[in-house]
């Protein structure tokens, strides 16, 4: 089946009772907070097409803020085997990435479960595909 729009997006699984019980989580990052977040585990590079990057767009610019560029970059089999496919997100402002960060970060895209990092303004515009913040 074809890939489900950015609209699929689904909340990550309510915690259990106990969890609940003991208070919210301390908040920590992946990242130094920028404008730029690297979406994972979004797609398979089989499941990659040209309406990704437009709906990515779209969703991210109407939920979070303006939108200046969107990427994916299908990165080489690592040790493991496994395909990496990065979905690299640039706002206009950092607030708007602190707000997708938060609200995307352990959310279900298409049965996957999202992991969100910030990534360093400089390393996204000069095009290195794997420098964190």
């Amino acid at each position: 089946p074809p890939p489900a729009s950015p609209a699929a997006f689904a909340p990550p699984p309510a915690p259990a009772a106990s969890a609940a019980a003991a208070g919210p989580a301390p908040l920590t990052f992946r990242g130094r907070p920028s404008k730029v977040l690297l979406l994972r585990n979004m797609s398979a590079a089989s499941e990659v097409d040209d309406s990704l990057v437009a709906d990515v767009g779209t969703e991210c610019s109407a939920k979070y803020g303006e939108v200046v560029d969107v990427q994916v970059r299908v990165m080489p089999p690592g040790e493991d085997g496994a395909e990496d496919v990065r979905v690299y997100v640039r706002f206009a402002k950092q607030s708007s990435a602190m707000r997708a960060y938060l609200d995307l970060d352990g959310r279900f895209f298409n049965e996957r479960q999202l992991a969100v990092w910030f990534f360093e303004e400089d390393a996204f515009e000069a095009g290195h595909p794997g420098v964190l913040a």
